[in-house]
């Protein structure tokens, strides 16, 4: 699968952002998506994950309340509504698909299967 994000830009602290991904193939819906970020100078870090049909979802405690992660399977894509932007949530934000559907313990040592590539977030103080 084919993973292409986008919705990134420049936004004030306190303001809100929709990331899209849009996958291509024809089992998206085979795939649970999370969503990760990369701030500069530090690691990858979880953020989000939802569950094949998008019943179940995954929060990182530094996003839970702020973020919602959702899917539209008939539209092959994956979500990151962001609202109440802090400037530490400036980061690339990357979405995955992967065949096991877990949160960022997991996510700690593993790796998903597909990635799309990054789109850059950056909340202003």
């Amino acid at each position: 699968v084919q993973l292409q994000a986008s919705g990134g830009g420049l936004v004030q602290a306190g303001g809100s952002l929709r990331l899209s991904c849009a996958a291509s193939g024809r089992t998206f819906s085979t795939y649970a998506m999370v969503w990760f970020r990369q701030a500069p100078g530090k690691e990858r870090e979880f953020v989000a994950a939802i569950s094949w049909s998008g019943g179940s979802t995954y929060y990182a405690d530094s996003v839970k309340g702020r973020f919602t992660i959702s899917r539209d399977n008939a539209k092959n894509t994956v979500y990151l509504q962001m609202n109440s932007l802090k400037p530490e949530d400036t980061a690339v934000y990357y979405c995955a698909a992967d065949s096991v559907y877990s949160g960022s313990s997991y996510y700690k040592s593993h790796s998903p299967s597909y990635w799309g590539q990054g789109t850059l977030v950056t909340v202003s103080s």
